[in-house]
């Protein structure tokens, strides 16, 4: 069966501008870092994946002494990663308190891909708590329960490298050509491309601008009945998906993705 894999910031909700940023300014004054990123600043520091990789980038050693940290950067890891517990917890409180809507079209086209049989996960660099949070809150306990998870630190580099897709796809025993990945940033585009993966792009608020070469089909978003219509902004396979993007849109991507017929001739093999 076929593989739907997601990411999760931007694309199970558009998590960054409230959720995220926030979050972070949020533990800068908690801690007594003098540091507050305005709207421009983030747009910035989101192209660095990793929550605690854009905590450590404010880290000079200028502003590592007046915090009274050591001299040596590799001492810093234990702040950073106190920062970002706390981070974790005041951004899971804000999901928690329904301040970061789903997007458009994730929870219906994750109820079709259910009763279709396919495959589900969310493959993130985010902590592995503000997913789960995220994930529920976008689809409800219920279909969450139907996703593997993977996020977080389980692989030692982050998008735009490959490693989150391999590993996903390691772990559910899915060949490349059968999944298909939902990202929003040309970071996530880049590291699902790097894993072979056909990528669908719903631009989120923080990526609108940024360049998606390589994407099957990129849109303002899945949209959903009565609203919002999805806009099409890239779509180079044809698939031309109006009102909004439906399963069968996404099936017959993967269907005319490059090794879609290998993959299917392979199955058809191993069928006794």
């Amino acid at each position: 069966m076929p593989a739907l894999i997601f990411d999760c910031d931007g694309v199970l909700a558009d998590t960054e501008r409230d959720g995220h940023l926030p979050a972070f300014n949020q533990t800068f004054e908690e801690f007594g870092v003098p540091v507050h990123w305005s709207d421009a600043d983030y747009a910035e520091k989101v192209k660095i994946g990793g929550g605690k990789e854009r905590m450590r980038s404010i880290l000079t050693p200028d502003l590592a002494r007046r915090l009274g940290l050591p001299d040596d950067p590799a001492a810093w890891a234990e702040t950073v990663q106190s920062w970002h517990l706390r981070k974790t917890a005041i951004y899971t409180e804000r999901v928690a308190a329904g301040v970061l809507p789903a997007r458009p079209g994730v929870r219906r086209i994750t109820e079709e891909a259910v009763a279709a049989g396919w495959t589900l996960a969310v493959a993130s660099t985010s902590a592995e708590a503000s997913v789960r949070a995220v994930l529920e809150h976008a689809v409800g306990e219920e279909l969450a329960g139907r996703f593997a998870v993977f996020a977080g630190d389980i692989v030692p580099a982050k998008k735009p490298a490959p490693d989150i897709y391999l590993h996903a796809l390691r772990e559910l025993g899915v060949n490349p050509a059968e999944a298909l990945v939902i990202e929003d940033s040309a970071n996530g585009l880049q590291a699902a491309l790097a894993a072979g993966l056909t990528t669908v792009v719903t631009v989120s608020s923080y990526t609108v601008n940024e360049d998606f070469a390589g994407a099957a089909l990129v849109v303002s978003s899945l949209g959903d009945p009565g609203g919002p219509a999805t806009e099409v902004l890239s779509d180079p396979a044809g698939i031309r998906p109006q009102p909004y993007v439906r399963l069968e849109h996404l099936a017959a991507i993967l269907q005319a993705a490059p090794g879609a017929s290998a993959a299917a001739a392979d199955t058809e093999s191993e069928t006794p």
